[in-house]
């Protein structure tokens, strides 16, 4: 298949990776050691239940090989609890005459490695020379069901080029993988018999079980080799001559006790009724076919952002628990260890509108998760002297706060973490994101039963926050979305939502008691919430209004910090590293020095308050103090928002593709950690709601296109109230059409 290099393109180049004409496949046609770790994370692969990072079936030194399964924590040191790397399901030996297939050893004549996007298939393909000298084509492939979360599958075939001799293929467990050196795993059970082999392990803390099931088959030809087994792991052996291929195929079911009572049993009978490796691909192969019918994004005219939004969905997509509502998708996804599996407000914020707008079925999901864990958020709110709802900064399984305090610095010293106790946002975004799912979906049944009790409890929660200073309410020692600055008074952001969480909470309660009243008597009951708790509400959503100055109509982050020194960020260009990192945290604090967008974010998220000339004042002040290359990931997609509603399109083309390569390029040097699952969700919104200037209407979306300049096309669809829309955009036109309701959303919800 022909293949066009993005060094051929006039924008950054991929570094070894490279997109097809079809633009569906993301490429890597060398092999280079010291990328080892940010590859893994480019090429995982997952299914919506696990993700698996793109290690080598054969292994490689110092290789980070992980697979990460929801809702499966465990205790550790300092982090609290953690999401466990899990029993490696893809060791597969190869043996040619005893000497081991490894490509640390003897030489690659040639190498691609290939995620199809589209097909959700992982393949590899190499020419090795042995160190004896004899010559061989290796295909790799592998995938995690899309039709069946529980299984996973690889097939590997081996061809000789000039070697005569032996051929050992061993499949294997790594039944006890660290997360971060940190051992979590005790085994209960393993086996093997004939083909198939077994592992049931438990976490060491929590208690959670897991139970693995794999078969094996080889065959030559139309010849089946045998299989046995042998010390748990499966083996086969044969010859082979120059010119044959020999094909092993490894199939595994994996359950944990999340799903069912006995994991290990369903797993073994799971397997036991698998059919062929091809009829799974088979369905596997549809499963994204109806996924991607509603959900793809479509530019001509720029391969390197057609290629990057579908890499990004595809991430998104398989980190999204779809048959799971007690889990939410972490920062990482299910892609590395950093922030340990934990979630943020960058679920809600920026990864919840794709999914309303697309996958309706999964965003209901991520908030339910909101909902389930709200005794975790009302345990936060008690101990920390609230009403309400508190939601954690960091959240796991419980909902309860599980960000650390205090971590080791560079040099070992211990740095204090503030925004589990003071960077309250997280619970007015949570309630954001519950109202926009709401007028997205019509869904009632889910506002009634779910959404309408987050909004009331977060809303007395603002109420017992608010601190009144004799003129007005005030909130007081916070942290906004720039973690740059500490113990901040009146944050804006803060306030706005605050205010837009009051609000909200009061218009949901009087539809409540209107449309069920029934619902809203045992709200009433059960929350302890009084008419004059309602009233108060709404005085206090009123202090906390916004004013820009009449003059210059800008906005202060907070009290006070247009009194803080003053920078010019180029006068420390070149640099790289974060602004933060350069001068210390201290020094930062004093400076108007911003880690992303705060005033802009309010901006943004609450648009439709503000006008244009004060947008404008803002974006001149703040966008020259942000740290836009080191600082927040979340920063650059709603920087090419906002500028796209300024009509500074190139600007924002320059952002977009800051959030666009940010792993595809390992533009921050971090691409190792996992996926920046929050700038992938901004990516779509930079598209959607930035060059396609989606505006949502009570009638409908409408579109308001600034494409930039060499964009030829721009399609996608959304759905609305139930209601799917395609737009079909260029340079010289809008096409809206209403749409057929699609197979996906039966798939969905199935």
């Amino acid at each position: 298949m022909p293949t066009v290099s993005m060094s051929q393109l006039n924008t950054a180049q991929f570094d070894h990776v490279t997109s097809d004409t079809e633009s569906w496949n993301i490429l890597e046609t060398a092999l280079n050691p010291e990328k080892l770790h940010a590859q893994e994370t480019v090429f995982t692969i997952g299914n919506g239940y696990l993700g698996t990072r793109g290690s080598f079936e054969e292994g490689f030194p110092g290789d980070q090989s992980a697979t990460l399964i929801h809702g499966m924590f465990d205790n550790a040191p300092i982090v609290q609890t953690e999401l466990v790397n899990c029993p490696n399901w893809l060791p597969l030996v190869i043996k040619l005459d005893g000497e081991k297939f490894q490509l640390d050893h003897g030489a690659i004549l040639n190498y691609e490695r290939r995620l199809n996007l589209k097909a959700g298939l992982l393949t590899r393909t190499v020419q090795w020379r042995s160190p004896s000298g004899h010559h061989f084509a290796f295909r790799f492939e592998r995938f995690c069901s899309l039709s069946d979360r529980h299984v996973m599958a690889m097939r590997v075939q081996v061809t000789s080029i000039d070697f005569s001799g032996s051929v050992e293929i061993e499949a294997g467990f790594e039944a006890h993988p660290t997360t971060v050196t940190i051992p979590h795993w005790m085994t209960l059970k393993t086996g093997s018999l004939n083909n198939l082999m077994w592992l049931s392990t438990q976490t060491l803390h929590t208690g959670l079980q897991l139970g693995l099931a794999a078969k094996l088959t080889v065959t030559k030809a139309d010849e089946t080799i045998p299989v046995r087994d042998h010390a748990n792991t499966l083996m086969a052996a044969t010859t082979i001559a120059p010119n044959q291929t020999v094909i092993a195929e490894k199939v595994v079911s994996i359950y944990t006790s999340r799903d069912i009572e006995f994991p290990l049993t369903v797993a073994l009978r799971r397997l036991a009724k698998s059919p062929s490796y091809q009829t799974l691909f088979a369905a596997h192969l549809l499963a994204w076919g109806i996924t991607w019918q509603n959900s793809d994004v479509v530019i001509e005219g720029d391969l390197t952002a057609q290629i990057s939004i579908r890499y990004n969905l595809f991430q998104l997509m398989i980190a999204a628990p779809r048959h799971d509502n007690r889990v939410s998708i972490p920062a990482k996804t299910l892609s590395g260890f950093a922030y340990r599996g934990h979630v943020f407000w960058d679920t809600e914020i920026f990864i919840v509108p794709f999914f309303a707008l697309t996958q309706p079925a999964i965003a209901e999901n991520l908030l339910t998760y909101r909902y389930n864990t709200l005794a975790g958020a009302r345990r936060k709110a008690r101990e920390a002297g609230y009403q309400g709802a508190m939601y954690a900064w960091e959240s796991a399984a419980t909902g309860d706060e599980v960000t650390p305090r205090w971590v080791p610095g560079a040099k070992g010293e211990l740095i204090r973490i503030w925004c589990g106790d003071i960077e309250h946002h997280i619970t007015a975004d949570v309630a954001y994101a519950v109202w926009q799912y709401w007028q997205i979906t019509g869904d009632h049944d889910w506002m009634r039963n779910c959404g309408a009790e987050i909004l009331i409890e977060t809303a007395k929660f603002w109420a017992s926050a608010v601190k009144w200073t004799g003129r007005r309410y005030e909130l007081l020692d916070v942290i906004g979305p720039d973690e740059n600055h500490e113990h901040c008074n009146n944050n804006a952001f803060t306030n706005a939502m605050a205010q837009f969480n009051l609000r909200s909470a009061r218009i949901v309660w009087d539809w409540l008691a209107k449309s069920y009243p029934e619902t809203a008597l045992r709200l009433r009951q059960k929350l302890n919430l009084t008419l004059e708790e309602l009233k108060t509400w709404g005085t206090i959503a009123q202090s906390l209004t916004i004013y820009p100055d009449p003059e210059t109509k800008l906005i202060e982050q907070f009290d006070g910090f247009f009194d803080l020194i003053d920078v010019n960020l180029q006068e420390y260009e070149p640099r790289s590293q974060s602004m933060q990192a350069l001068l210390g945290i201290e020094p930062t604090n004093q400076r108007q020095i911003l880690k992303q967008p705060d005033v802009l974010m309010m901006l943004y998220l609450l648009r439709q308050q503000f006008d244009h000339e004060t947008l404008q004042a803002n974006w001149n002040y703040y966008v020259p103090r942000t740290d836009h290359t080191y600082g927040s990931s979340l920063g650059p997609a709603v920087h090419a928002i906002l500028a796209c509603g300024l009509s500074y399109v190139d600007e924002a083309y320059q952002h977009f593709m800051r959030a666009a390569l940010v792993d595809l390029e390992d533009v921050r040097g971090n691409a190792s950690e996992g996926i920046h699952a929050a700038s992938a969700g901004g990516l779509w919104q930079s598209i959607v709601f930035g060059f396609a200037g989606i505006r949502l209407t009570d009638l409908g979306p409408v579109a308001c296109p600034s494409l930039p300049a060499h964009w030829t096309r721009l399609k996608f669809r959304l759905c609305w109230q139930d209601q799917w829309y395609e737009f079909d955009l260029s340079q010289t036109g809008v096409l809206c059409e209403a749409v057929e309701q699609s197979m996906q959303s039966h798939f969905a919800s199935t």
